[in-house]
């Protein structure tokens, strides 16, 4: 067989879609490991983004041009209050569109459209292309942002237009796919497709990354090092956490003498946290760091590693953390709403509390200490959900339009 991956985004660090669409393709050529991949990154910034680590047959890199010429903007400003139709927008995506319409598609038995960030200008670059007949368009996310669970971005007329867009597309395409089982749920509904969109999980690959780089890691300082590394963002709650954490050290010298917890953070809210925990000093709250130290920080000292979902009531995307843990058996405490795509995952409660419940939070923390304190085994939280064999069992069904009890 013959497969096309149009990608906006390889990137090896700052960015899960760059992660997760690299170790799409690696677990793809372990799949199908004697056909044809070729692959074509459509970006908009040109980054060091390590392509030669990709086993692919070919790779094509486009940088596009995306500064919106000065009338353009000008008329954007009328335009869009008239007609519901951003014109900085259509620039935009037709400069990814050129790229796309270029391409030989026909000789091609699978494409793959894979979007990133939540503009998601990939894919609304395929308005109307002919490629979409026979493309597999991949969400990262929901499309508009105010349907992300967790933003606090409003609809308005502008947002019903782009939706009826994206909704146009969905009818246009051979068949949708997103890496969330809710997400997937949603958004057949949402764009009111006439198909199934499958679900396919985020996935993780080693191979495709260069982890050489240890310099800027911290040194553990303590018997249990508690960590996590990521955004603060769509409602991800982690005072609660911290609260519950602060409890334990109050209650019992020896969490206090025996763990720490690191935290890696980007995004809001950073800086009032450092505030309210500064007298702690089992807190440490830092700068992110690259994909390599932080991967190592996580595999190498990390003896719990915290996953944030979205809240506060509802999660329905699948974080990118997620199979990255689950490569390296690391005990997760996972921090979610009461509904979330994870709770579907995760079947062992010990691994999984309430956002919203700091009691429960302590308690489930508390025994993953005590747990950790005498064994070092590795745990498998999420079973065999981000396997090579169930990966290829999802793919399948894509690939050939099967129902899901087949």
């Amino acid at each position: 067989m013959r497969f096309l991956v149009i990608v906006q985004d390889l990137r090896v660090s700052g960015t899960s879609e760059g992660i997760v669409s690299r170790s799409f393709i690696a677990k793809l050529r372990k799949t199908y490991s004697k056909s044809v991949i070729d692959s074509v990154y459509i970006a908009h910034t040109d980054t060091e983004d390590r392509l030669d680590l990709l086993p692919v047959d070919t790779i094509k890199k486009h940088i596009v041009n995306t500064k919106v010429p000065f009338w353009t903007l000008f008329w954007n400003r009328f335009y869009w209050r008239l007609f519901h139709v951003s014109l900085k927008e259509r620039y935009i995506h037709k400069q990814y569109a050129k790229v796309i319409e270029a391409l030989d598609y026909t000789t091609y038995d699978h494409i793959f459209i894979r979007s990133a960030g939540i503009d998601h200008e990939m894919i609304l670059a395929t308005h109307n292309l002919p490629i979409l007949k026979k493309a597999i368009v991949n969400f990262h996310d929901p499309y508009p942002l105010s349907w992300y669970v967790g933003t606090k971005t409003t609809s308005s007329n502008l947002e019903l237009f782009r939706l009826k867009r994206m909704m146009e597309i969905v009818a246009q395409a051979k068949t949708c796919s997103t890496s969330a089982q809710w997400m997937s749920h949603d958004l057949e509904h949402l764009y009111a497709s006439k198909n199934k969109f499958y679900t396919l999980p985020h996935q993780f690959d080693e191979t495709v990354f260069d982890l050489s780089d240890k310099s800027q890691m911290l040194a553990k300082n303590k018997k249990i090092s508690i960590s996590y590394h990521g955004a603060l963002m769509f409602g991800r709650n982690i005072e609660n956490l911290l609260i519950a954490y602060q409890e334990l050290l109050q209650e019992d010298v020896i969490y206090k003498e025996n763990t720490e917890f690191v935290l890696r953070l980007k995004g809001d809210g950073i800086q009032q946290l450092k505030q309210k925990f500064s007298s702690i000093e089992n807190f440490q709250i830092l700068d992110c760091l690259n994909f390599s130290n932080s991967s190592n920080e996580q595999i190498h000292d990390s003896d719990i590693v915290i996953i944030l979902e979205n809240g506060p009531l509802y999660c329905n995307v699948l974080v990118g953390k997620a199979p990255f843990l689950a490569a390296f058996g690391k005990p997760v405490l996972c921090v979610s709403p009461e509904k979330s795509e994870l709770r579907e995952i995760i079947t062992d409660k010990k691994f999984i509390a309430n956002m919203n419940n700091v009691q429960e939070i302590k308690e489930k923390l508390k025994a993953l200490i005590d747990h950790r304190m005498i064994s070092n085994e590795k745990v498998n939280p999420f079973r065999d959900y981000f396997s090579d064999a169930n990966f290829k069992k999802q793919l399948y069904k894509i690939l050939n339009h099967l129902e899901d009890d087949k």
